[in-house]
């Protein structure tokens, strides 16, 4: 049998993982800006992490929620702690497009409706619901595409109040800061006018911090920044450290029932381990902090260097785009190929740098002088 070839790789195996390096099976060693899409947050391998890990593999690794499991308990208290949401709850999944499906079935439970409105540029999963309000027509198949969703300018208010004002939409789905669609960021205004609109019209706000939050942006969730508090929030990626793991934090409005949501391994023994263990260093070595000064560092590191081919460097914390006026394809090869740093990417000229949230001043300046000799 062979994979199914739908991923386009770069001839690279990597076999090793440390801090913010990795390392192929030639013995190359590569510095990690961008994290397998964002997932490694608190570091490849760290000790902390391995140790909880092993430990909880060596009594339990799996049971399924038909039965107490205390350590969902114990983390949605430390979650609801950390992020500043004690008074909601928390549903444990398993990716992020999950995440947002549970998102979005809640919402149409809450409210009747089945029209959701979402960004242009959008990207919230590959999965039923979750693909029909990413805006990328290529992924999504006719048998995802239903008419639920329509798609509007980010921080374009007054098309948003006008949607919302039919008083049919059941939901709006928001990445305050846009990954996929090139690292593009909500607005304050836009984002208090959005609350206020659904408040008025019975909306549910779900703001999805799947890629931008988790620390990453330099607060606990991306939309902190915007003083709001939205009804869902999605959250996955560096929850579990590159564990498989997701959840949604839901508003008190919401009241559950049994069997209203399920899942079979979401919130498995595992999962909740490494999901703890992200906690206890991102707290001890004050990660979310790190990611706010290292971040706008290299942010306006990149920006004072006045480098060929940078158009534009934008982002929050460790969440940083930096556009191009040429397709990013041979920058992005040059860098792993011959400088051995990988990065990520978005359309067709903007370079993405989602590191773990651990990435220290030296490695953000090896990086620059590094991007340096690629352009010159």
């Amino acid at each position: 049998m062979k994979l199914f070839d739908v991923y386009p790789l770069f001839d690279v195996n990597i076999v090793k993982g440390k801090g913010c390096r990795v390392w192929d099976d030639k013995g190359q060693e590569y510095l990690d800006l961008y994290g397998g899409h964002a997932v490694i947050s608190i570091g490849h391998c760290h000790p902390h992490y391995i140790e909880m890990m092993t430990d909880q593999l060596n009594k339990l690794g799996f049971y399924s929620n038909s039965v107490i499991n205390k350590l969902q308990v114990q983390l949605a208290e430390r979650l609801g702690k950390i992020s500043g949401y004690e008074e909601y709850q928390f549903f444990l999944i398993n990716s992020g497009a999950e995440a947002n499906e549970n998102a979005l079935k809640l919402a149409s439970f809450y409210n009747g409706r089945t029209r959701v409105l979402s960004s242009e540029k959008a990207f919230h999963g590959r999965t039923s619901l979750a693909v029909e309000v990413t805006n990328n027509p290529k992924i999504i198949a006719p048998i995802n595409d239903n008419g639920h969703v329509t798609y509007l300018p980010l921080n374009d208010l007054e098309a948003w109040e006008k949607e919302i004002a039919k008083g049919d939409v059941c939901a709006v789905i928001i990445e305050c800061i846009q990954g996929v669609g090139g690292i593009r960021m909500a607005t304050k205004e836009f984002m208090q006018g959005l609350r206020k609109a659904c408040d008025k019209y019975n909306t549910v706000l779900i703001c999805d911090e799947i890629q931008c939050g988790y620390g990453r942006s330099g607060k606990f969730f991306a939309h902190q920044y915007l003083d709001i508090k939205p009804d869902l929030i999605s959250v996955a990626k560096g929850i579990g450290n590159g564990f498989p793991m997701a959840g949604l934090l839901i508003s008190p409005k919401f009241t559950p029932t049994y069997g209203q949501l399920g899942t079979t391994f979401g919130g498995n023994h595992l999962a909740c381990t490494a999901a703890l263990a992200v906690i206890d260093v991102m707290e001890k070595e004050n990660l979310v902090k790190n990611a706010g000064e290292i971040g706008n560092y290299l942010m306006q590191q990149l920006k004072e260097a006045n480098l060929p081919h940078v158009v534009d460097v934008r982002g929050q914390g460790l969440m940083i785009g930096i556009e191009l006026d040429c397709p990013y394809k041979e920058i992005r090869n040059k860098l792993v190929f011959e400088q051995h740093i990988f990065t990520g990417c978005s359309g067709t000229n903007v370079l993405r740098l989602l590191p773990p949230l651990c990435l220290t001043k030296a490695e953000a300046d090896e990086f620059i002088a590094k991007f340096k000799k690629v352009l010159a």
